[in-house]
């Protein structure tokens, strides 16, 4: 496994992938930053945080549409699948490379705290429980549309998929709202990674929000491993 998160981590950075992602989502959260935070001169963390919600549903696909992909495109991934390493093992070096990536750009984000420290006040467990959130919610993001990235054939085909996999996840909790049968609802209330969000947002540790956020992830990265399992047998017996 480690085999596979130091080959796909180091490509982020032999590739202007990892760079265009980093620079293009840092440069946008500093326009927000600047539009919401110091134009207003407000110190609010919490929405800011919120606001950046979006940035993450548009760039994950970025992060990821190689991954699976990138294999699959050149014709390497059978070498991949009939490695030593296990299945579970090949997605999650995957999933923890891209990962990496993310955790070090939210890192980068703390600038921003950073700059509110100083001009007004930040308090600690506002930050921890807004940056756990925003957090346990990329990581989300990153599993799910890694998960649907396992069913394109090539880079651009992955990123489209995921995206829309993003869209409809955020059409889907528009629609909740709209829809008069309760049930449906309610259970699109459930699945919903902007409504698990929402206790972190306003400052509430949700420790029903962290079991989600852990099981949907793990979720993905199972259904990840099925689908490259099914994918191994097919395009084996196929050969």
């Amino acid at each position: 496994m480690f085999t596979i998160f130091k080959r796909d981590f180091l490509a982020y950075f032999r590739t202007p992938v990892g760079y265009v992602f980093m620079g293009v989502y840092l440069t946008l959260s500093g326009v927000l930053f600047y539009l919401y935070n110091l134009q207003n001169l407000t110190g609010d963390l919490l929405t800011f945080l919120s606001t950046m919600t979006m940035l993450v549903m548009l760039l994950c696909p970025l992060l990821v549409m190689r991954l699976i992909c990138e294999d699959r495109q050149k014709r390497t991934d059978q070498l991949v699948l009939t490695s030593p390493v296990s299945l579970t093992g090949v997605v999650l070096g995957k999933y923890l490379a891209a990962a990496a990536v993310m955790l070090m750009t939210i890192a980068l984000t703390n600038v921003y705290t950073l700059i509110i420290a100083i001009c007004g006040r930040v308090y600690m467990g506002e930050w921890f429980v807004g940056y756990l959130g925003f957090t346990l919610q990329s990581l989300s993001f990153l599993a799910l549309d890694l998960f649907v990235t396992c069913f394109a054939k090539n880079q651009m085909t992955g990123a489209v998929t995921a995206f829309a996999a993003n869209f409809l996840l955020w059409m889907a909790d528009m629609l909740a709202d709209q829809l008069s049968v309760g049930w449906m609802s309610s259970a699109l209330h459930f699945v919903s990674l902007y409504d698990r969000y929402e206790p972190f947002r306003l400052g509430q540790l949700s420790y029903s929000g962290i079991l989600f956020f852990g099981t949907f992830i793990a979720c993905c990265l199972v259904a990840a491993v099925r689908v490259m399992d099914a994918r191994r047998f097919s395009e084996g017996g196929a050969a």
